[in-house]
C-alpha cells in the first residue's frame, strides 16, 4: 500500500516533539499518564512504540482522543523510517484537515529496547518533519532499583542515557540510595540534569522545557555505531530476547494469578526483563488487574474500574524475556490454574 507523504501543513506552527525513552520497566507509561493529566499538556499527541506483537502501554495512556497512537509493528530504532516518519507526517495532515483534534506538542514513547540514536537521526534528517516538528527534549527514565543491572547488561540502556537532556530516576522509593547510580549516569551523560520521581510525579513544564541541543548532539556524535557495540549487532537486539504473549478469555482465579506471578519471578529472575498486562480475575469481574514487574520485582496489583477504551476484555499478559523458552509461561499458568481449581472444586 502506498502513502502520499508529501503533505505538510503550511498553516500549522512547528510543534515541539520530545522523546521519552528508558529501558524496560523504567516507568515511561506511568510518567506520560501523569503528564497528560496536567491541563497545560491536554493538547498533546502521544506516539507509543512497544517491542512485541501486542501493545499494552497505549491502552493505559488515557488521552481520550485519536491523538494517542500505538506503533506495535516493531521497535522504532529498527523501523524508524517507515513508521515514525509516516506517523508524524500523517498526524500533521489529519490535524490540518480536521480529522483529529488539534495538538500543540508530541511525546514519543520509545520501546524499552530502542536505541534512540537512529530515531533522533530520522527526526533531524527528514526535511518535511523539520518543517512541522522540532525535537525539543530527550527525556530518559532510569529505574533506580534495576538501572545499574540494565546498564551492565544492555547496550540499549547505555545509549538511552547517553543522548538524554534530562534523566528521571524512577522507583526511588524502592531504592533511595542512588549515589552510585547517579555517578555512573554523570559519566554516560555529562551535563544532563538528573531528577527523581515516584510514580511519575514531576512538573511536566520542568521535564519538557526546551533543552540546549549542543551537549546532546556532541554525545550523539561520540556514540559508537550500534553495530560496534557488543550488545547491539547490525541494528538487531541482543540474542535470546523474546516477546511472549499470554491471552485468555476466561477469568483467572485470584489465587492462581498470585502463585503464577510469584513462581514466574522466582524461576526467571533477571531473565524476566518486563512483565505487563491486564487480567480478568474471577473474584472481581469487570475490574481488570494491572500487572507489572521487572526481574524479581513485582509491583502491587492495581485494580482498574473498567477496561480501557478499545480493549476487548480479553486478558493479556506480555513478557519481554531473555533466554526463556516461549512455551514455559503458558504451561506454568495452566499447571497452576489446574492445581488451584482441583484444590477448590466448588
Amino acid at each position: 500500500m502506498s502513502h502520499d507523504l508529501s503533505f505538510v501543513s503550511d498553516a500549522a506552527a512547528v510543534r515541539p516533539a520530545s522523546l521519552v525513552t528508558g529501558f524496560l520497566g523504567s516507568g515511561k507509561t506511568t510518567l506520560i499518564g501523569r503528564v497528560l493529566r496536567d491541563p497545560a499538556f491536554a493538547r498533546t499527541a502521544v506516539i507509543v512504540n512497544e517491542w512485541g506483537e501486542v501493545g499494552i502501554d497505549h491502552a493505559l495512556i488515557a488521552a481520550g482522543d485519536e491523538t494517542t497512537l500505538a506503533l506495535t509493528t516493531g521497535c522504532l530504532c529498527c523501523r524508524v523510517q517507515t513508521d515514525l516518519t509516516f506517523t508524524l507526517r500523517d498526524l500533521d495532515r489529519r490535524a490540518a484537515a480536521g480529522e483529529i483534534p488539534g495538538y500543540d506538542r508530541v511525546l514519543i514513547e520509545t520501546s524499552g529496547l530502542a536505541d534512540p540514536a537512529p530515531i533522533l537521526a530520522a527526526l533531524f534528517g527528514d526535511p518535511d518533519l523539520v518543517r512541522s516538528h522540532r525535537v525539543e527534549t530527550v527525556l530518559t527514565l532510569v529505574d533506580a532499583l534495576h538501572g545499574a543491572a540494565s546498564l551492565d547488561a544492555h547496550g540499549e540502556a547505555r545509549r538511552q542515557v547517553a543522548v538524554a537532556d534530562r534523566i528521571v530516576l524512577s522507583k526511588t522509593d524502592l531504592a533511595p540510595d542512588t549515589a552510585a547510580l547517579r555517578a555512573r549516569l554523570a559519566v554516560l551523560a555529562p551535563g544532563a540534569a538528573v531528577l527523581a520521581a515516584v510514580r511519575g510525579a514531576l512538573d511536566p513544564a520542568l521535564l519538557f522545557a526546551p533543552a540546549d541541543p549542543a551537549p546532546r548532539a556532541a554525545r550523539l556524535d561520540a556514540l559508537a555505531p550500534a553495530g560496534a557495540d557488543p550488545f547491539r549487532r547490525g541494528g538487531q537486539h541482543g540474542e535470546g530476547l523474546g516477546s511472549i504473549v499470554l491471552e485468555r478469555a476466561a477469568p483467572l482465579p485470584g489465587a492462581a494469578l498470585s502463585l503464577f506471578l510469584e513462581t514466574l519471578a522466582e524461576h526467571c529472575g533477571p531473565r524476566l526483563l518486563r512483565l505487563k498486562g491486564l487480567m480478568e480475575i474471577a473474584e472481581l469481574p469487570g475490574r481488570p488487574a494491572l500487572i507489572q514487574g521487572v526481574r524479581h520485582t513485582l509491583a502491587p496489583i492495581e485494580w482498574l474500574d473498567r477496561w480501557p477504551p478499545g480493549w476487548d476484555s480479553t486478558s493479556r499478559l506480555v513478557l519481554i524475556t531473555q533466554d526463556v523458552p516461549p512455551h514455559f509461561p503458558a504451561r506454568l499458568l495452566a499447571a497452576i490454574e489446574a492445581e488451584v481449581r482441583d484444590a477448590d472444586p466448588g
